[in-house]
């Protein structure tokens, strides 16, 4: 049986499977019933190994062991598997949320934030930053960044990227905005600056921006810039920098300041 290594690459991709587990499985999948060592042979698999695979198969539910003598597998439609694996997933995805939820109040965590808390007294002022790279980073970092906020919250964005933003960050600007933090937003204006207010009324003030940029400044301490526009970068090169310094980002909250005040309020329809 030949199967092209792209495929099987796409396969581990979508079911978390390594390499021989994804060639035993295409394997019965064209057998549809098959001994494990015809399966080992067709697969170009070790003896040794594929009963090890075949059981791993078996529990993660991709195939059915036949009952009798010789030991024969049964393929499950791929069909079948695709919701099985989803099922499994999120049965795994909800234990492990619920593993961290309960270490919320632990010792584990209270030791966590005393090693933090010590290493950050240690740095200095001028190591507080970073490069961000991807945008998954870059917006992860955003969120953190902006929960604590206490005061102000400002977002500079291209039209689009503003409401991928929106998509990811909206339930984290709505929880500081319920404190009382002051979120402003402006992007240059387009349907889906339009599109973007809509979404924010409530909890952001949204403006058509007069300048074009992508940077984020939280309490006048923090800022997170992105060096290159997202019209022109692939999300996984996109990069930023995240630095923790008031002095510049009070400048840079100040020139905003001038150009926010000549900026076009957004009305929601």
């Amino acid at each position: 049986m030949i199967v092209r290594d792209d495929f099987l690459s796409k396969l581990r991709r979508y079911f978390s499977l390594n390499l021989y587990e994804v060639k035993i499985w295409t394997a019965l999948l064209s057998r549809g019933v098959s001994t494990a060592g015809e399966l080992s042979d067709i697969a170009n698999v070790p003896r040794s190994r594929s009963y090890d695979v075949l059981e791993s198969l078996e529990k993660k539910g991709f195939i059915i062991m036949k009952i009798g003598k010789p030991i024969k597998y049964i393929a499950v439609s791929p069909e079948e598997v695709v919701e099985r694996v989803k099922k499994n997933t999120k049965k795994e995805a909800d234990e492990m949320v619920g593993r961290l939820d309960n270490l919320k109040n632990t010792e584990v965590i209270a030791e966590l934030k005393g090693l933090h808390t010590q290493g950050v007294e240690l740095v200095e002022p001028t190591d507080l930053s970073g490069s961000l790279r991807g945008r998954h980073n870059l917006y992860n970092h955003m969120e953190l960044t902006i929960r604590g906020a206490e005061e102000s919250v400002t977002l500079v964005s291209t039209s689009t990227g503003l409401l991928r933003k929106v998509e990811g960050l909206k339930p984290v600007l709505a929880d500081v905005a319920k404190r009382g933090v002051k979120v402003r937003v402006c992007a240059p204006m387009t349907k889906e600056l339009e599109l973007a207010a809509k979404e924010l009324e409530g909890i952001a003030e949204v403006r058509d921006a007069r300048i074009k940029g992508r940077f984020l400044i939280v309490d006048r301490k923090e800022v997170i810039f992105m060096v290159m526009d997202d019209a022109d970068v692939h999300p996984t090169y996109d990069v930023g920098i995240w630095i923790n310094t008031p002095f510049f980002a009070q400048a840079l909250e100040d020139m905003f300041e001038l150009a926010w005040k000549d900026m076009k309020k957004i009305k929601t329809k």
